[in-house]
């Protein structure tokens, strides 16, 4: 920068007294400055207006099977979901902590997987990739906050279990109404928190680098590579963040399956192991299926080079994940299979 102020004043000062002896010099002001480098200023990321969300494939052949294939998937997510919602609010049967926050868990699903297909089925209906700069910030940070719920929702799911098969006597006193309730609100508080301090890191970034997004939805990590700053302190703070959000919940969830487990093992008879395994097998197979698919995307996007690989990859987690959860609790719990079937036949 210094070389660069140095080279205009230096030229400048001498184009200038040889303007007043020859009008003929200002050709040579011209060239002049011409020689000189241009320094051209980062341009502010809070004055872009537009992303572009690069989606999937470009291939334009394919966008008709994608949208039929991502509409289909969000239709049965939503709809199995609601259904497992309705079902327990319908059978007093259910009325009890783990179908409250087997609840809570689908409600986050809806909102988790409504946050990016929609977007990107107007995207391919419309032939159209520009998401703006506000709506991208409000995308991620929703995405982050049901994520969060139903990391914490699964911790705290774990955490009902453990009470379940390790006190029993004590089940209906220490999970009542009102601790539920305080479960829910400080999942909830706790992913927006989450998703406020993930979002105010964006915000921090002073310049980018390009305005194409290789994914499907505004995926933060992305956005962090886009900057001109300081990388290395943004993707310090921003693993950091996520490592803590990350790494309380999956420790809950650790934590209370080892001392399921160890109470499992204490149990002489084979039907007593049995039964008390069934209660959880269908929360671990969620569980399983959740941090299963995470860390298989964290995997492949730190072996691969390819930015659409990592998109095709971030669909198992944010689509398939919340489409399966409906099927796997409906096809384990007898209760809920039942309850299904009885509202069902409610509303034919």
């Amino acid at each position: 920068m210094d070389e660069l102020k140095h080279c205009h004043t230096t030229h400048y000062s001498i184009l200038a007294w040889r303007i007043l002896m020859d009008r003929g010099a200002w050709q040579a002001m011209v060239h002049r400055v011409a020689e000189c480098p241009i320094y051209i200023e980062p341009q502010n990321l809070r004055n872009v207006s537009e992303f572009f969300l690069m989606g999937l494939s470009d291939d334009p052949e394919l966008q008709p099977f994608l949208f039929g294939l991502f509409l289909s998937m969000y239709l049965v997510t939503v709809l199995g979901n609601l259904l497992i919602i309705l079902a327990v609010s319908s059978d007093p049967h259910l009325h009890t902590p783990m179908y409250f926050f087997l609840s809570n868990l689908s409600l986050a699903d809806i909102g988790f997987i409504s946050t990016t297909v929609p977007k990107m089925i107007v995207n391919i209906q419309s032939h159209s990739r520009v998401i703006s700069y506000a709506g991208c910030l409000t995308q991620m940070s929703i995405f982050i906050l049901f994520g969060g719920m139903d990391c914490m929702l699964l911790s705290v799911m774990a955490y009902d279990r453990f009470v379940a098969i390790c006190h029993p006597l004590h089940y209906q006193v220490i999970m009542n109404p009102c601790t539920c309730s305080k479960l829910i609100s400080v999942s909830f508080f706790v992913s927006l928190l989450n998703s406020q301090v993930q979002n105010l890191i964006v915000l921090q970034l002073t310049c980018f680098k390009d305005v194409k997004i290789s994914n499907f939805f505004c995926d933060p990590s992305q956005l962090l590579n886009f900057t001109c700053s300081d990388m290395l302190k943004n993707n310090i703070v921003m693993y950091f963040v996520g490592a803590i959000f990350g790494f309380i919940p999956f420790s809950g969830t650790f934590f209370s399956y080892c001392k399921i487990l160890s109470s499992i093992l204490r149990v002489h008879s084979s039907g007593g192991k049995y039964k008390a395994f069934s209660t959880c097998g269908s929360h671990l197979a969620v569980v399983c299926l959740f941090y299963g698919t995470g860390l298989g995307v964290c995997l492949s996007s730190a072996i691969s080079q390819s930015p659409r690989k990592d998109a095709v990859a971030s669909v198992v987690y944010t689509v398939v994940t919340p489409m399966l959860n409906p099927f796997i609790y409906s096809l384990r719990n007898q209760d809920i299979k039942r309850a299904m079937w009885r509202f069902l036949r409610k509303i034919i």
